[in-house]
């Protein structure tokens, strides 16, 4: 039995994917010899193995329901922005109301 069987030949039969504690048990059961699960990782990265996450989507997903029901919640939730009005730079300062004086540098812009 090698792990290309999956994990149901080895007696996970819960889910089919092949975490690091599992290759861990499968290399001691193997090769009678200890390895720890951090071990079997560097191990598994040695050989050429990189961890994959499986992508989990429920088989009955429908998209064209779930894009209308996205819109929806959007549009029920967005707020309207800001009004538009003079802000200041300064968080101590606010803005004056009369503005730049005409001598100041960059008055005319």
């Amino acid at each position: 039995m090698y792990p290309e069987q999956g994990p149901a030949a080895h007696g996970w039969v819960e889910d089919q994917v092949w975490t690091a504690a599992r290759m861990a048990t499968l290399i001691g059961r193997r090769s009678h010899v200890s390895c720890s699960v951090s071990g079997a990782t560097r191990l598994m990265h040695r050989l050429g193995f990189s961890p994959q996450v499986p992508a989990r989507r429920v088989a009955e997903r429908d998209e064209r329901a779930l894009t209308a029901w996205k819109e929806a919640a959007r549009a029920e939730v967005k707020e309207p922005g800001r009004p538009a009005r003079a802000t200041s730079a300064s968080r101590t300062r606010p803005r004056s109301p009369v503005g730049r004086p005409e001598d100041a540098p960059g008055a005319g812009a």
